[in-house]
C-alpha cells in the first residue's frame, strides 16, 4: 500500500505574481532595478569603438561649441559664458533625457512588461538611473574645467547641486510615470514630449542670465522661479559658474536671485506632489497595459 503523507495547508489568501507594485517595490528590488540599468547602458554604446568614451566627448564637443560661437563669435557679455552654459546644459539634458527615454520605457521594453512580474513603475525609474549616469562625465568635465580656472567649492554650493539633481531625478520620472503609460495607449504621447522638451531648453537661465528676464519683467519675474528646472539650473550655477568669475560675490548679488533656496525647496515640494500625482495616474491605467502592448 503506497505511503500517503499528510498535505500542508497554508492559511493565506492568495496574491498576484506582483502585488505590491509603486515606487516603494521598484526600490526594494534594486538587484532587478540594477540588472535593467546595466542592460540600457550596454545597449547604448553596444557595437561602438569608443564606448563610454563618447560620453565624455559628446559634453566637450558642447562646451568647445558654446566657447566659440557664443563666447568667441557673438561676443557675449556674460563672463565665462560657456560655464554659464553649460552649467544649465547638465540640468536639461538630465531632465529631457529623463523624460523622453522614461516615456518610451514601457514600450520598448514592452516584452518584459507582458512577461515578467515585477512593478512596472520600474522602467521610468530604471531611464531616470540611466540619464543620472550619463550626467556623471559633464560633472567631471565641469569641476575639471572649473578648478582649472581657480574655482574652490563651497559646502552651499555643493548643498545646491545636490539639491538640483534630487529636484530634476524626481520631477523627470513624475513625467515620465504619467507620460509612460499615456504613450501605450496614444503614441502621438512621443512627439508631445518632444515638443514640450523644445520649451524646456529656452524657459530656463541657460543661454542667456537670469537678470534678463528682471530687466524685461520686473517684479514679475519672481513668477518665472517657480518652475523647478529655472531654480535647478540657477543653483548649479551658483555651485560652479559663480565661482570661476573675477569677482564671486559681486556675481552672486547680481545673477543669482534672492532666496533661491526658498524657491528650490518649493520646487521639491512641488516634485514630490507631482510624483505622487504621476504614481496615481500610473496606477490606474497599469491594469490595462499588457493588452494594449501588441
Amino acid at each position: 500500500m503506497a505511503e500517503t503523507h499528510p498535505v500542508r495547508v497554508v492559511d493565506a489568501p492568495l496574491r498576484p505574481p506582483s502585488p505590491d507594485a509603486g515606487l516603494l517595490e521598484v526600490f526594494r528590488r534594486r538587484y532587478l532595478l540594477r540588472l535593467l540599468v546595466r542592460r540600457e547602458v550596454s545597449a547604448r554604446y553596444q557595437g561602438s569603438v569608443l564606448g563610454l568614451i563618447w560620453s565624455y566627448i559628446n559634453p566637450l564637443s558642447q562646451l568647445f561649441i558654446f566657447w566659440f560661437v557664443m563666447g568667441i563669435i557673438m561676443g557675449r557679455g556674460t563672463e565665462n559664458f560657456a560655464i554659464h552654459v553649460f552649467c544649465g546644459l547638465i540640468v536639461v539634458q538630465f531632465f529631457v533625457e529623463t523624460f523622453g527615454a522614461g516615456t518610451r520605457s514601457i514600450v520598448r521594453n514592452k516584452a518584459l512588461v507582458r512577461k515578467m512580474a515585477m512593478p512596472r513603475e520600474m522602467f521610468p525609474v530604471a531611464s531616470m538611473l540611466v540619464s543620472l549616469y550619463h550626467m556623471g562625465p559633464q560633472v567631471l568635465i565641469l569641476l575639471v574645467i572649473c578648478l582649472a580656472m581657480g574655482w574652490t567649492p563651497t559646502l552651499i554650493g555643493m548643498a545646491g547641486f545636490l539639491l538640483a539633481v534630487v529636484i530634476i531625478g524626481i520631477l523627470g520620472t513624475a513625467l515620465a510615470l504619467m507620460f509612460s503609460a499615456a504613450n501605450v495607449f496614444f503614441r502621438d504621447v512621443g512627439s508631445l514630449v518632444g515638443i514640450l522638451t523644445n520649451f524646456v531648453r529656452f524657459g530656463t537661465p541657460m543661454i542667456y542670465p537670469f537678470t534678463m528676464v528682471e530687466e524685461r519683467f520686473g517684479p514679475a519675474a519672481a513668477y518665472y522661479l517657480f518652475n523647478p528646472i529655472a531654480d535647478a539650473v540657477l543653483l548649479v550655477q551658483q555651485a560652479f559658474w559663480i565661482g570661476t568669475t573675477d569677482h564671486p560675490t559681486q556675481m552672486q548679488e547680481h545673477h543669482i536671485p534672492d532666496h533661491l533656496f526658498a524657491y528650490s525647496f518649493l520646487a521639491l515640494g512641488t516634485s514630490l506632489v507631482m510624483l505622487a500625482i504621476g504614481q496615481f495616474i500610473f496606477r490606474r491605467l497599469e491594469n490595462k497595459i499588457p493588452e494594449r502592448l501588441t
